[in-house]
């Protein structure tokens, strides 16, 4: 995939010695919400190598992007096999999953097909298009430092109507993780400690400065993942 070059510049060889980050976009596949959540971070000082992961179908096929099982699992063992990859090439560097949408519904996935020997640093879901129930056991047990979950209520279009009737990322008919947060019983049954488990972040006015609105598409907005995602990955380095 040929990037802009100031996307280009964050996937440098320097930058991958210091660590990795993987930006999984919503079903809409690549585009300017996943190139503003890139430029975000490398605003907000995250000092890894930052690469977009388009795992879609494309614009054109955003449904079966959402809903084909057997594409998540193909692109969850392509990436799992990229991470093994890495860590095999920069053993002990932190390695980030930073996903929206249905984007962030490929992290559980990815982490699922990890070998249950490996670890990435953390995950970062923002507004996910997975069900509150979405047993999370395994995707956390192969974090070191646990998953954030971005939520609003505010998402009531894609995460709310849009969920209920075309299905959630794992086939549910219902309103998205994204939207309610996952459920205290999803967080308390897959908690391996207080440090790896699973955090709801529910959407707050103060977020307003920073360009997000409580919506599905400001969530990118690289002002707020400067400030408020950014410093996550750099806590967990």
């Amino acid at each position: 995939m040929k990037l802009p070059a100031d996307l280009e510049e964050l996937r440098g060889p320097e930058k991958l010695a210091q660590g990795l980050v993987i930006v999984l976009p919503g079903i809409e596949g690549y585009s300017r919400l996943n190139r503003r959540i890139a430029r975000g971070l490398a605003q907000g000082g995250v000092p890894f190598a930052i690469e977009i992961y388009d795992w879609t179908y494309g614009w054109f096929w955003q449904l079966w992007s959402l809903r084909s099982r057997r594409r998540h699992i193909e692109q969850a063992t392509i990436l799992a096999s990229r991470i093994a990859e890495y860590q095999n090439q920069h053993p002990g560097r932190p390695v980030h999953l930073v996903g929206h949408s249905g984007g962030g519904a490929m992290i559980a996935f990815t982490l699922e097909a990890l070998d249950p020997s490996r670890r990435i640093t953390s995950g970062v879901m923002l507004v996910p298009a997975l069900s509150p129930e979405y047993d999370l056991r395994t995707a956390l047990s192969r974090t070191e430092r646990g998953i954030w979950n971005f939520c609003s209520y505010g998402d009531l279009f894609f995460l709310g109507a849009g969920t209920l009737l075309c299905g959630t990322t794992d086939g549910r008919h219902c309103i998205a993780a994204g939207n309610t947060g996952f459920s205290k019983g999803v967080i308390e049954h897959a908690r391996v400690n207080d440090q790896v488990t699973i955090r709801n972040i529910p959407y707050q006015w103060k977020m307003f400065r920073t360009g997000h609105t409580g919506g599905h598409l400001s969530v990118t907005r690289a002002e707020f993942v400067s400030r408020e995602i950014a410093p996550l990955l750099l806590a967990s380095d």
